[in-house]
């Protein structure tokens, strides 16, 4: 790529409305909803700010919160392998939706995988498990 990514997928604008189209399906979403709070704006806001900072915009999270630490800022919620998974999968649906294809995507969604993985922090367990499967 010869821009950064964050100009590649189309800047503010898009991930505005990447971030919409995800929480739109958190907030439905048996598994990952629980781990959330009921109002999602600023867990959206955040987001959107880290999204920014991590494909190469403005540091507007450090700015704000100071380093990421994402890990660290997660361990309170349960992480399991299977919510990893489906935060993948309903961001990979937020990406089809609002019509983000080509390379930047695929380099997004990659790292993507690897800062979920790195998310893992529980087990799956029979919670988990029958939220998954609805």
């Amino acid at each position: 790529m010869s821009q950064i990514p964050y100009e590649a997928i189309g800047g503010e604008e898009t991930l505005r409305k990447l971030v919409a189209a995800f929480y739109s399906r958190v907030a439905k979403d048996p598994l990952l909803s629980p781990i959330f709070p009921e109002d999602l704006a600023l867990t959206e806001q955040k987001q959107f700010m880290f999204l920014t900072q991590f494909l190469g915009g403005d540091t507007l999270y450090s700015d704000v919160y100071g380093h990421p630490m994402m890990r660290a800022r997660h361990m309170k919620f349960q992480i399991t392998p299977k919510r990893a998974e489906r935060w993948l999968a309903l961001m990979k649906e937020a990406m089809d939706e609002i019509g983000m294809e080509g390379p930047a995507r695929q380099y997004m969604y990659e790292r993507l995988i690897q800062v979920a993985h790195h998310m893992v922090n529980a087990p799956d367990d029979e919670t988990t498990e029958r939220l998954a499967s609805l």
